[in-house]
């Protein structure tokens, strides 16, 4: 019985490791499509993907450009706005300062504004915008690409609901929701 059993084990997962076998792209280079089966015809380049060398200066860089993704859903629904972006021709570091505009390819952070607030905070990550216990009801929020010495170099608005918590709503739904803001936030 136990040889049985084990025997029935080791087909299985040969016929996993079979099957991992079989979708695996022995040429990263030319990647498969997968739909058809068939090689990409434009293979994807280091510099494509990640963009200029940064030990090379450039000449006539393109302009900064700044992507900004809406928040994501399944944590607004929980009272966290996480908001997600990108810059294109610049890179995202913690340098400052007016010798840091004479680096290339350029370097750069954001500066974020919640709801026309008098202040903002500036961030160097990379990583997505994170805010927790904004009021339910809408909000704007402003992400500035910046070069290093503070200077806007493209901007994105994001508008978005904060929806009400569940124990606000009548009937609703028990969801998991921040629940180490003060009351009123």
């Amino acid at each position: 019985m136990k040889i049985i059993i084990f025997a029935s084990g080791l087909a299985a997962l040969f016929c996993v490791v079979a099957a991992v076998r079989a979708s695996f792209n022995p040429d990263p280079i030319n990647p498969q499509d997968s739909q058809s089966g068939e090689r990409a015809a434009t293979p994807r380049t280091a510099r494509e993907m990640r963009g200029p060398a940064p030990v090379i200066p450039l000449s006539g860089e393109p302009p900064a450009k700044l992507i900004v993704d809406p928040p994501v859903p399944e944590a607004l629904a929980r009272g966290l706005v996480v908001i997600q972006y990108r810059a294109e021709n610049l890179r995202i570091v913690p340098v400052y300062g007016a010798a840091a505009l004479d680096v290339s390819p350029r370097v750069g952070h954001v500066h974020i504004t919640v709801d026309d607030g008098p202040w903002r905070w500036l961030d160097a990550s990379g990583e997505p915008v994170n805010i927790n216990c904004l009021p339910a009801g809408p909000h704007k929020v402003l992400i500035e690409l910046v070069d290093a010495n503070h200077q806007t170099l493209d901007s994105r608005v994001v508008n978005f609901e904060v929806p009400k918590r569940p124990a606000e709503r009548p009937g609703a739904q028990a969801v998991p929701y921040q629940t180490n803001c003060k009351k009123g936030g």
